[in-house]
């Protein structure tokens, strides 16, 4: 057993039923290698979370923001996809309490899936062990923190989207993306994709694919030109120069 009450710490829930929490840990992975443990993976949970996630998330955006359909869909999405769960996740220090296959604690490539899963599984577990309010209350304040501020400034669009909507704007030019480098074997491939304006490298990604590369890359150059304060004109004039035969 590992130590779950730091967990419950971090989580900020103290579980009447431990073996909820401990069920929302077991990877199906580690069932394969230790046929004496006798309970389930953290499947069924994870269904119920992801459900309840939804619910929760939809409620908050209907109840707190005047948006279309179409916006509160997209919105929703960026909160209870695998990135912004599997970072959460991180932040609450969940992957060491994981039970894995040995298998699954190298392989790099899965690792945010199984984060993610296992947050959600965690959602079901405190639902079921804390009820609605309690749940609700977790997911404000991990889940759903800095929404407001996220919805405002339109942080919930994919970085790619978000580059590109920027550097038309300053620029009139799309970006391109293009596979600077690949390594490893067909079944774990990593990818560094560079992001150009024009002939111009702005910033570098790296991925287990192309297209999860392609998104750390437009994060990065999003980054490069927030946290250098990059000038945009002699950019453009940079990019100009890059254009011309």
């Amino acid at each position: 057993m590992k130590n779950l009450e730091e967990l419950e710490k971090n989580l900020g829930i103290r579980f009447k039923d431990k073996n909820l929490l401990l069920t929302a840990l077991v990877h199906r992975s580690f069932l394969n290698e230790h046929p004496e443990y006798k309970g389930e993976s953290n499947e069924r949970l994870e269904f119920l979370g992801d459900a309840v996630l939804d619910f929760v998330v939809s409620e908050y955006l209907f109840k707190n923001f005047h948006l279309s359909e179409g916006e509160m869909t997209d919105i929703r999405s960026f909160f209870v996809k695998t990135p912004h769960l599997s970072e959460t996740a991180k932040n609450l220090g969940i992957e060491k309490f994981l039970f894995l296959s040995k298998g699954e604690k190298k392989d790099k490539r899965g690792k945010k899936l199984i984060l993610a899963s296992a947050l959600e599984a965690i959602i079901g577990a405190i639902f079921l062990d804390q009820g609605i309010k309690k749940t609700k209350a977790f997911i404000k304040k991990f889940i759903l923190k800095d929404a407001k501020k996220i919805i405002k400034k339109g942080h919930f669009k994919d970085p790619k989207t978000l580059f590109q909507e920027f550097s038309q704007k300053e620029w009139k030019i799309t970006p391109e993306y293009k596979v600077l480098r690949e390594w490893g074997p067909e079944h774990e491939k990593e990818f560094e994709v560079g992001v150009f304006l024009g002939k111009k490298l702005l910033a570098k990604g790296h991925g287990f694919s192309k297209k999860e590369a392609e998104e750390e890359a437009a994060k990065n150059a999003i980054k490069e030109i927030k946290t250098k304060g990059l000038d945009t004109k002699k950019l453009k004039n940079k990019i100009k120069e890059s254009l011309k035969v």
